[in-house]
């Protein structure tokens, strides 16, 4: 792939983008009526509302995910620093520190972690799928030493309503959700940063050679990563009431997978949010519709691996097919 991607070579990018998105689209329809057929709980707005307000904060991470793997990068971390996102916010509001104070500071150390994954990655050029599996035992270990490994309670109305509120009949969450999508759907696919996002996992050298800032790009991705995955951990710490410090930490295959199964590519270079989003909403309404059959969750998450190994031979043989 071209590492000078212009206006022209970004519409046929996100034009084979589109094409996926639709089988995934057939594909997500296809789930609908299956489990629409098997229970009849299963097509009702609240139980739709559900899936939406549950998967908010893995599609809020998954989003994050799909702009930094497009552009060669990866962050295991992410679901970590969720976790300390709400740790965090927990001791410094159980030591009479305002919630939302707590919640800043929480948005800034993800940063912080994100910008120490960047320099790893992009400065000592080490491989991202270590520096960021080391930053996730780090992060993990440090919320368990801070916590004992016990979780806290997190009761307060005004926070707790960004994890469980509702505006109108839309749940909170699932409204962030979408903005965040909206916004990077806009930026990857108008601004000359989504060019750069493109260019620098399609051939990270070639776009060096023309201009194309490779390392701050990719610099700038991880901080959002960080930034991100925390505001994630706040979501999912107001929704439950409590903060754990391994309360995401079980989701990072499902948001692995979410971007993968929505077609953006591990080898960087091709992807879209759109795909992402579908995915995500694939791997929800399969959980609940698993749930709602009384499916044993063992059986679930033997589900989600095999979808995550279907997901990955799929993206192997369309890397092969198109010649990347």
């Amino acid at each position: 792939m071209s590492a000078a991607i212009g206006r022209g070579g970004l519409r046929g990018l996100l034009g084979r983008s589109w094409a996926g998105v639709a089988l995934l689209l057939v594909f997500y329809l296809a789930v609908l009526l299956t489990f629409s057929v098997l229970s009849p709980w299963f097509l009702s707005f609240d139980n739709m509302m559900s899936i939406g307000a549950n998967m908010a904060f893995i599609g809020l991470m998954s989003a994050a995910q799909t702009p930094l793997i497009i552009a060669g990068g990866l962050d295991l971390s992410v679901a970590a620093v969720a976790g300390m996102a709400g740790v965090i916010v927990a001791l410094l509001h159980g030591n009479g520190i305002d919630v939302w104070f707590g919640s800043v500071a929480a948005l800034l150390v993800g940063a912080l972690i994100g910008a120490i994954n960047g320099l790893f990655a992009t400065k000592l050029k080490l491989n991202p799928l270590i520096v960021t599996l080391g930053m996730m035992s780090v992060v993990t270990g440090l919320a368990l030493v801070l916590t004992g490994g016990l979780t806290a309670p997190l009761l307060v109305p005004g926070f707790n309503w960004i994890g469980s509120g509702r505006i109108g009949t839309l749940p909170v969450p699932l409204l962030f959700t979408v903005l965040l999508y909206l916004g990077l759907g806009w930026t990857l696919a108008r601004t000359k940063f989504g060019r750069f996002v493109y260019a620098s996992g399609g051939n990270a050298e070639a776009s060096r050679l023309i201009g194309v800032p490779v390392a701050r790009t990719l610099m700038q991705l991880y901080i959002f990563s960080g930034v991100v995955g925390a505001f994630a951990g706040l979501i999912l710490a107001a929704m439950l009431g409590a903060s754990a410090p391994d309360a995401a930490g079980q989701h990072l295959l499902t948001i692995i997978a979410a971007v993968v199964l929505g077609g953006t590519s591990l080898f960087g270079g091709r992807g879209s949010v759109w795909g992402t989003a579908l995915a995500v909403l694939i791997l929800g309404t399969l959980d609940n519709g698993l749930t709602l059959m009384d499916v044993s969750s063992f059986w679930q998450n033997v589900a989600r691996g095999v979808v995550l190994l279907l997901a990955v031979s799929v993206d192997q043989i369309r890397t092969q097919a198109l010649g990347d």
